[in-house]
């Protein structure tokens, strides 16, 4: 098809942005095979003029579906849709071995390790997989009724104000609750007026980078890290620098010499990404010591720690730290969190605890790039919040995960004894688990041999920049899995590293 004949009708009196509903219509044509890999798409100009929007528009979309690399552009040769992009079809079907095996997406830049990690895709797939990814609640535990309600009382209650376009900061009953629930969970006392409501904590990541990064300066990784926050991150014009992690967390005496080691001044660091209470995907606990020093380092440089809460409610130990953004950071903190893994994934709520002198730049990047985070759904999350419905469902999730987080355990240490390192049990919804018995063994022989028995485990090295474990390391998340189907996996995933090893089965017991 001509790059001139893209059908693409926009919906102008809809809530949507014009860049959003450009950006999703073109990686419908290319799912659904109307455009293909290596076909040319129109010049921003030229689409511009065709559907009668500003060329902005198109540039936004263009840059969206780029970072989804959906699209690619290359001097002298134009913008085109990218090789493989999509869903498109396999060269050829996969063995019945590898049904359930995660494949890894193409990386972003083949040209730097910092690109290379990989995270599967959520995928809908046959119940009768044991699947172990990480970061997916027990939603089938999620109480809808409730919720249904709580949505029923909330469109009930909307007037005009609530059907428009409300305030880009979030609705204020929302924002009075959040301001509660992080005084009380994680000794952060913060005005409504300086909680942002996101669609999600990466759009919250996502207007930050935005917002205090420039071509040429440097942000401040841990290592390792989320695939997905590498992403964001890389959309940027920055400079991004992996730094360490060991069992105290981030090793913030090793900033310096980090960002040197790259090539760059530790004076142009402007943002540093942590995750103090659950490390991902470690599961360590950024210790008090480096605390204090990370926010004295931020201080000191002019940058702005992101603390990322991404699993705040759920720890299973006596102790519970305060947010990094609860101690006294003189503004260089920003605490992100969301409800995603406390309630459901799509329901898109985040938000960010902002630092008085980052209130408005926030909001103005927030305005430009969606209006608001849709209000009638949030004034519904007040309301489940204030009627202490999330109160009662953190309370009974937190029972469910301690006894599947107890139940994974008990599994590994009896298949594995001596022979599997845990990290990560104290908080979190998984675990990083270490086979040390199957030193020499590739990852990716035990998933594809696991997958072949029905067991979906995912490697961790891809989290890694540098110094991927020397052993065999997977990332599991057990609390979508009720505590049968755990021991079951388990059992079977004992099976696979027996295969993997080429160790004879235990003899069964008289």
């Amino acid at each position: 098809m001509g790059s001139s004949e893209l059908l693409i009708v926009l919906d102008r009196d809809g809530g949507t942005p014009l860049q959003q509903q450009l950006c999703e219509q073109i990686t419908a044509l290319v799912r659904a095979g109307r455009l293909r890999p290596g076909d040319s798409v129109p010049a921003s100009r030229e689409l511009a003029q065709q559907l009668d929007v500003s060329r902005t528009v198109v540039t936004r979309a263009y840059e969206l579906l780029r970072a989804n690399s959906i699209i690619i552009a290359r001097r002298g040769s134009g913008t085109r849709v990218a090789p493989l992009a999509g869903d498109g079809p396999a060269a050829q079907p996969p063995s019945p071995q590898a049904k359930f095996a995660p494949q890894p997406p193409r990386a972003t830049d083949g040209s730097s390790p910092l690109w290379q990690p990989w995270e599967p895709p959520p995928t809908h797939h046959p119940g009768g997989a044991l699947d172990f990814r990480h970061g997916t609640p027990a939603l089938a535990e999620f109480p809808v009724a409730r919720w249904r309600q709580s949505l029923h009382d909330a469109y009930g209650r909307a007037d005009v104000a609530s059907l428009g376009y409300g305030p880009a900061e979030g609705s204020p009953t929302l924002r009075t609750e959040i301001a509660t629930l992080v005084r009380r969970s994680r000794a952060l006392d913060a005005s409504p007026d300086h909680i942002m409501v996101t669609s999600g904590a990466t759009q919250a990541l996502d207007i930050l980078v935005r917002m205090l990064v420039g071509p040429g300066d440097v942000v401040v990784i841990e290592d390792p890290s989320h695939t997905v926050l590498r992403q964001v991150f890389g959309c940027s014009q920055a400079h991004v620098v992996p730094v360490p992690v060991d069992e105290q967390g981030l090793r913030v005496d090793d900033i310096d010499a980090c960002v040197r080691a790259h090539g760059h001044d530790p004076a142009r660091v402007k943002l540093v990404y942590v995750t103090p209470s659950h490390q991902f995907p470690t599961g360590f606990i950024l210790s008090e010591r480096r605390r204090r020093g990370l926010v004295r380092w931020a201080y000191d440089h002019g940058a702005t720690v992101l603390e990322d809460d991404y699993h705040n409610e759920f720890t299973f130990t006596g102790e519970r730290l305060p947010a990094l953004a609860a101690e006294r950071h003189r503004g260089t903190v920003v605490y992100v969190g969301s409800f995603s893994k406390t309630l459901f994934p799509a329901l898109r709520i985040g938000y960010a605890v902002l630092p008085p002198h980052l209130v408005r730049p926030f909001l103005g990047i927030k305005w430009i790039t969606d209006r608001l985070t849709p209000t009638v759904a949030q004034d519904a999350l007040a309301d489940f919040i204030a009627t202490g419905a999330y109160a009662r469902h953190i309370s009974r999730m937190t029972r469910l995960y301690r006894q599947r987080r107890g139940r994974l355990l008990e599994a590994l240490y009896e298949h594995f004894g001596a022979e599997v390192r845990i990290s990560g049990e104290a908080a979190g919804l998984h675990v990083l688990v270490t086979l040390t018995g199957a030193r020499g063994t590739p990852e990716g022989r035990i998933a594809e041999i696991a997958a072949g028995l029905g067991v979906r485990i995912y490697p961790a090295s891809g989290y890694f920049v540098q110094d991927p474990p020397a052993e065999p390391t997977f990332l599991m998340g057990y609390a979508a899995l009720p505590a049968p189907r755990i021991t079951r996996g388990v059992a079977l995933l004992a099976d696979a590293v027996r295969e993997a090893t080429g160790r004879p089965r235990p003899a069964p017991t008289t």
